[in-house]
């Protein structure tokens, strides 16, 4: 039963179980305590994701100086990450800790359908925030300013571009089905079913929801350095401006770091599966990839939120931890806004 939710056997990984997840526990294919391991770290996920990101949207609320084009952005991101964690993790915790699909198979396509579209309106906003950083600091479009209702406008994009990804496997093309060890969902890149053209939609994803993205944030960034280097070049006596070359330079490498930790392993595990039909792999690495892209809604609120210096101080004073408006705020925001990411 559940032909269309779950792999059956024989296939290509020939180790998974004609045993239905939605049904058993699935202690054949890993040991207990593996199950409770991810669970555990799918708990952490989902407190800690759920906690920073909620802090960031009430901050943001709360605080009107923080309502900027590049924080609209953030802001973006931070929903989209509250939505992987608050949906994507916390049925990856339940189910772990069951050590099956205990939910069954319509809160596997929910889940699998919010985690996608929560995973890559977070990616496309990942290139917008490139793509922003790019406009504002190397002018390729000359006087063009980058206002608040641009970044509404991009923010929209991200979720048209989202749900033109998660849309299809609940509408037939592809179909969302247990993964990895089967306590999590996500789309059906491991059976070559003609009904669901399933190769065709994987393709579509690593085309078009990751090697775009990727190309658009190492572009951005590469001009970014190239722009900051010439920068230092005619101010070579500055010691302000050599300082912010190299922060911007350690952002810039632990943002695309960041992304290529979230989503090469998702991207490449599933291409390498739909271009090597017949060959195994074990389960447990398949799961690997699913629990590094929920990672996400934790490290990436850390890097372009918690190290935004705006962000760090209002969260800081609405937790009660500052000292009041502090005096580097506004040059901070200026000087982001001139040189930085962050």
């Amino acid at each position: 039963m559940h032909d269309d939710f779950w792999i059956p056997i024989p296939l290509e990984t020939n180790n998974v179980s004609a045993i239905s997840p939605f049904l058993v526990p699935q202690d054949h294919l890993a040991s207990a305590s593996l199950y409770y391991f991810l669970s555990a770290f799918m708990f952490f996920l989902m407190v800690t994701g759920t906690g920073i990101n909620t802090l960031t949207i009430v901050c943001t609320a709360q605080y009107k100086k923080l309502r900027s084009h590049l924080n609209y952005i953030l802001v973006n991101l931070a929903l989209s990450n509250l939505l992987v964690s608050t949906i994507g993790s916390f049925t990856c915790f339940f189910c772990f800790a069951s050590r099956y699909m205990i939910l069954g198979p319509l809160a596997c396509k929910i889940e699998g359908f919010f985690a996608t579209l929560g995973g890559m309106v977070s990616l496309w906003s990942l290139a917008v925030v490139a793509f922003e950083r790019w406009l504002v600091i190397c002018k390729p479009m000359g006087n063009f300013i980058f206002k608040s209702n641009h970044a509404i406008a991009c923010c929209a994009i991200t979720w048209v571009f989202a749900l033109a990804a998660a849309v299809p496997p609940l509408v037939g093309w592809s179909r969302y089905i247990p993964e990895g060890l089967q306590c999590s969902c996500g789309p059906d890149w491991y059976t070559t079913n003609n009904k669901f053209n399933n190769e065709s939609y994987v393709m579509f994803l690593f085309c078009f929801c990751f090697a775009f993205p990727f190309l658009t944030i190492l572009f951005c960034y590469t001009q970014l350095l190239f722009t900051l280097k010439a920068v230092t070049r005619a101010q070579a006596e500055s010691a302000s401006t050599q300082k912010a070359e190299q922060e911007v330079t350690r952002m810039v490498v632990i943002m695309v770091l960041g992304f290529m930790v979230c989503w090469m392993p998702y991207a490449s595990f599933a291409f390498w599966v739909v271009n090597n039909r017949g060959e195994t792999f074990d389960l447990r690495l398949a799961t690997i990839p699913s629990c590094f892209s929920k990672a996400s809604t934790v490290y990436n609120p850390i890097i372009y939120i918690l190290l935004n210096k705006q962000f760090h101080s209002c969260i800081k004073q609405m937790l009660g931890m500052g000292d009041g408006e502090e005096e580097s705020s506004t040059s901070s925001a200026t000087e982001v806004s001139k040189v930085g990411p962050a």
